[in-house]
């Protein structure tokens, strides 16, 4: 066995002789964010961003956003965050969920938001790393343009991939336990990455990664759990009669995503008629009707109404008119194959019924890009919050036997769901938790935030958790800012919720 001191100057040479970043340094000071635009105040704790190539040959180059916990860095877990689409950016989490910081938008047109401290970000008890995935998503981009026809399993490969290099820039977060979240279609992206990263821990994949555990926010899981979860979430929210509920149960036999008679199809239409004018993704919120609405040409996709329009709030910073990127029509769960984006399903390039004038302004703007180590427009192209610059194809199946082998070997999962999203509706996520078949350790109970109850909770063994934010819509964080800090801080401590 080498005596360590000759282990160190083997090391010391290699890195002289080879600059190997990893062996040498903490985390890349060329990396390191030291001011941005619109914010005028000193940074609670260091910021780095850049890129990650996993693909020399292609020059395949994965963009991140890393926040380096307020707590203790060294001891804090590593979390790493990926919203959904598939084709949303991981910054839509940064701006308008948990981010270090609240984005005010511009008094002027053309002008840059404000930037204030956010009081919840979840960077107060973790350090947290948000990655733009698959490539061609945000400011993640391929030289091969064949790399942006992509799907669940290379995605997952590619976010290993990324993993196992970001960890090597950053060695010193090697041995802080890590956890990989999400929410949306992430419900695909973190089981099927975190069974990657399980695989790699298996044979041996170096670095080694400390991974412990997995959130996933209104996620899309299964295609009959999800499918067939719209109709006893209208019917016990009160958005459609006692008489309907029974009717279309009687008709559809309780298959709603599938529907396999004429009988069913019209008491399905009834549904869809009394919930077409709600927000989809927190039916508490007015709907937004746009003004001046685009025309949608003919693309043979038939699409409730309620797509397009979306709500609006009098929030100083708005709960946004979103719907791109987010889900689907109304009774059409994910399936196999081929998954749109909103622009391929309406065959139109501005994204309708949006309001994502505060991030698209700021990650487009020249002095922004710089400060934050991203390519320019000419390089990458304009930022958008969801992109269809990808063909994705759900090629995975259903996620639960990846929850049931992830879990079944210990590693802990909270599936967290916002009680007031009919996009990807609690019912449905709450139903697949238990057809797992756990025991209940922890019977249906409430969860408090402030003294107040935020929600209900059912814990099974296995350390599989399923979590309701009372209020809450499709982004949890969101709409629920302190009560979301307060279940990933309890969470992430493995403190009772």
């Amino acid at each position: 066995m080498a005596k360590p001191c000759l282990i160190y100057y083997s090391l010391f040479f290699s890195c002289i002789l080879y600059g190997f970043l990893f062996l040498c340094q903490a985390a890349p000071e060329s990396a390191l964010v030291t001011q941005i635009p619109g914010f005028n105040g000193s940074f609670p704790s260091k910021h780095y961003a850049g890129y990650v190539s996993i693909d020399e040959v292609h020059r395949k180059n994965l963009y991140y956003y890393f926040v380096v916990s307020e707590g203790n860095p060294a001891k804090d877990p590593v979390v790493l965050w990926l919203n959904g689409g598939p084709g949303c950016s991981s910054f839509d989490g940064f701006v308008y969920e948990h981010g270090a910081f609240n984005f005010e938008a511009a008094q002027t047109k053309g002008g840059l938001p404000k930037l204030h401290l956010n009081p919840y970000s979840w960077s107060k008890v973790s350090n947290i790393l948000y990655l733009d995935s698959p490539v061609g998503v945000g400011f993640s981009y391929s030289k091969n343009k064949s790399d942006y026809s992509i799907g669940d399993i290379k995605t997952a490969s590619d976010s290993h991939a990324f993993l196992l290099k970001w960890f090597q820039l950053y060695p010193e977060f090697l041995s802080n336990p890590f956890y990989i979240a999400g929410e949306s279609y992430a419900g695909v992206y973190v089981p099927t990455l975190a069974y990657e990263v399980v695989k790699g821990i298996d044979v041996g994949d170096k670095p080694i990664l400390n991974f412990k555990g997995y959130l996933v926010g209104n996620g899309v899981t299964d295609e009959e759990f999800d499918g067939n979860a719209l109709v006893p979430f209208a019917h016990g929210m009160g958005l459609i009669s006692d008489n309907l509920y029974e009717e279309v149960t009687a008709a559809c036999k309780g298959n709603y995503y599938n529907p396999l008679s004429a009988p069913c199809e019209r008491q399905l239409a009834k549904v869809d008629k009394d919930v077409q004018d709600l927000n989809i993704y927190d039916i508490l919120e007015p709907c937004y009707h746009e003004k001046d609405p685009k025309k949608v040409l003919d693309i043979n996709i038939r699409l409730p109404s309620t797509f397009r329009k979306l709500g609006e709030t009098d929030r100083p910073l708005a709960v946004r008119k979103r719907m791109f990127g987010r889900a689907w029509p109304l009774r059409a769960p994910v399936r196999d194959g081929i998954v749109p984006t909103w622009p391929q399903l309406l065959n139109i390039e501005s994204v309708p019924c949006t309001d994502d004038e505060v991030a698209t302004s700021w990650l487009n703007d020249a002095s922004v890009r710089k400060a934050i180590h991203a390519e320019e427009a000419s390089v990458v192209g304009s930022w958008e919050l969801c992109t269809d610059k990808i063909i994705y194809d759900h090629d995975a199946g259903s996620m639960i036997k990846y929850h049931k082998n992830l879990t079944s070997r210990g590693f802990r999962a909270l599936i967290f769901s916002g009680d007031h999203d009919m996009c990807v509706p609690y019912t449905g996520s709450q139903a697949w938790t238990r057809s797992i078949g756990y025991k209940i350790v922890d019977e249906w109970r409430p969860w408090f935030s402030n003294e107040q109850v935020a929600g209900f909770l059912q814990g099974y063994e296995n350390n599989l958790t399923f979590l309701t934010i009372k209020g809450a819509g499709h982004t949890v964080p969101e709409y629920k800012p302190q009560e979301a800090l307060d279940f990933y801080s309890r969470f992430l401590a493995g403190n009772p919720i």
